[in-house]
């Protein structure tokens, strides 16, 4: 795969429930969650998530939805991106690609979190928000000890926003 190109973004469908089970196991240190769940993510919140393909093969997805109490802030579940698709920029070309839909036209603000030990997911929401010309900012949020106790890495909210523009 040479660039983005080749890529076809799409929204999901509850056929690739599945594949994005496989996508996400294999991108580890990505948290597992059950085939159900991402069947979910893949219908109730099609409208805010993202699936890559080359010839019918998945290589990207992004997961997210639409926060009920702020129906102007997109949350980013869950960023996948295959080994062969990785350093062509897909994970921004998704971002932009669900930014751009008619269902986000309200959203100024992206939310997402991050462990600290992950400096692709730093770096693809720094530069999102530089092209966005929106401020950034981490916060503490989830903590190892408190909230997973002790059994996942502690996870700082990440906000970017306020933004007009999502191109």
């Amino acid at each position: 795969m040479s660039d983005l190109e080749d890529i076809v973004l799409r929204r999901p469908a509850l056929e690739d429930g599945m594949a994005v089970f496989r996508l996400v196991k294999s991108c580890p240190p990505l948290d597992i969650n059950s085939s159900y769940c991402n069947l979910l993510q893949c219908t109730h919140f099609a409208n805010t998530s993202v699936v890559a393909q080359v010839n019918g093969e998945m290589v990207g997805f992004i997961s997210g939805y639409v926060i009920p109490e702020r129906p102007d802030t997109l949350f980013v579940w869950q960023v996948a991106v295959a080994g062969k698709a990785r350093g062509l920029g897909l994970a921004s070309h998704m971002l932009a690609h669900i930014l751009d839909r008619p269902h986000c036209a309200d959203i100024g603000y992206l939310e997402t979190t991050i462990t600290q030990d992950n400096p692709a997911s730093w770096a693809l929401f720094k530069s999102l928000a530089k092209k966005l010309s929106a401020d950034f900012q981490s916060s503490g949020w989830m903590d190892k000890k408190a909230h997973f106790s002790g059994q996942h890495d502690s996870e700082a909210l990440v906000r970017i926003g306020p933004f007009k523009s999502h191109s």
